[in-house]
């Protein structure tokens, strides 16, 4: 049997977790898997279950703290030690992939390199615009040390072909989502809000407060629950939130699964400043409720503005209180804008389809065996 090592950065279980849930899935039943984390966590045990082996290496994860020289010092140093580890267990595993899952591990590809592993696979769930230039083309470089870059988006590739991943071995394959089945929208809403995923600036948390915040002041009734929680060190957002959030604001901290958040949701937020693909809408609408996300890449590639969905600018409180308010007064037609989200997600995003293209793409040109 084929034998796949699989390398993530986080114990937890958000988006980019839980798609490796689906990848490991896809990939199990064909191949040994070892996933490797860099702490035990929450995701380990749902590994497990998913009859994946789990090994706990110290990796260091490329944060925004390492962005400064004694950032990238106190990094070479770690990777001085590190590095060789990285090589010496996967001689020791000797695994016929390496599968790299996302690009704050870069350290894995070279690592994979260095060994001699027989494939190596990046999965880029990051697409950051907002970065600067050189910032990006660096995170980008380390792409071309894989035989196969997988981007989770059509958005995304472009982004990190531009710069520099290389395109004849980048494709696109979309998330696959898995919602369970639930009942329909309330047949009148009650104005319950909800926003799902880390909280952070880049997620637009701050938005989606000042938005309730803004139809509380025109008399709406409306209740936003949060769901999540911040990266250490981000603690300082988490209580700028809290800060401005008023009595209609319901932190209700990390919770997994989300699905009762959802099944309980009118409208569900997602006013990022950035996607590479947004997991949480395509989840929103295959649960058949409406969603309201920013226009920005990833996102407006999920959503049909006025039809499958509502688009508003990014980083705009009023534009996203518009979009729910407008939801909220003509709820027949939220309710259309959310059949018509919830069958386009199904029919683009179902995960056979996902598994099916993920398999191709690990094992296609490996010997059989």
């Amino acid at each position: 049997m084929k034998r796949v090592v699989m390398a993530h950065p986080s114990p937890d279980l958000y988006g980019s977790d839980r798609m490796l849930l689906q990848s490991v899935r896809a990939l199990v039943d064909e191949a040994e898997v070892l996933v490797t984390l860099p702490c035990e966590g929450p995701l380990a045990d749902r590994l497990r279950a998913e009859g994946a082996d789990v090994e706990v290496l110290d990796v260091p994860v490329l944060r925004k703290a390492y962005f400064s020289p004694w950032g990238l010092a106190r990094l070479t140093v770690l990777l001085a030690t590190r590095l060789p580890a990285m090589v010496a267990f996967l001689r020791r595993r000797r695994p016929d992939v390496l599968y790299v899952n996302t690009l704050t591990i870069p350290w894995w590809l070279l690592a994979g390199r260095l060994s001699r592993v027989g494939r190596v696979a990046c999965h880029v769930h990051e697409a950051e615009a907002q970065l600067p230039g050189p910032i990006r083309r660096a995170l980008c470089l380390p792409t071309r040390l894989a035989h196969i870059t997988i981007a989770n988006s059509a958005s995304c590739r472009s982004r990190v072909v531009a710069d520099g991943a290389p395109p004849a071995t980048t494709i696109t394959i979309h998330n696959g989502v898995a919602v369970p089945a639930m009942g329909p929208p309330r047949e009148h809403p009650e104005g319950a809000l909800v926003l799902i995923g880390r909280l952070s600036p880049r997620k637009g948390s701050d938005v989606a407060v000042r938005a309730t915040a803004i139809l509380s002041s025109r008399g709406r009734d409306v209740v936003l629950r949060v769901v999540g929680d911040v990266f250490p060190g981000y603690e300082w957002f988490d209580r700028q939130l809290r800060e401005l959030a008023g009595p209609n604001v319901i932190f209700a901290g990390f919770t997994d699964p989300v699905w009762e958040h959802l099944a309980d949701a009118d409208v569900v937020l997602m006013p990022s400043h950035g996607e590479s693909f947004g997991l949480v809408a395509v989840e929103g609408m295959m649960a058949g409720r409406p969603v309201v996300a920013s226009d920005v890449q990833g996102l407006n590639e999920i959503i049909t503005h006025g039809e499958t969905g509502l688009l508003v600018p990014a980083d705009d409180p009023v534009a996203l209180a518009d979009a729910i308010e407008s939801l909220l007064d003509d709820w027949p037609r939220a309710q259309a804008v959310a059949a018509k989200g919830q069958a386009d997600a199904l029919a683009r995003f179902a995960v056979p389809h996902y598994q099916d293209r993920l398999r191709s793409a690990i094992f296609d040109i490996l010997p059989h065996g």
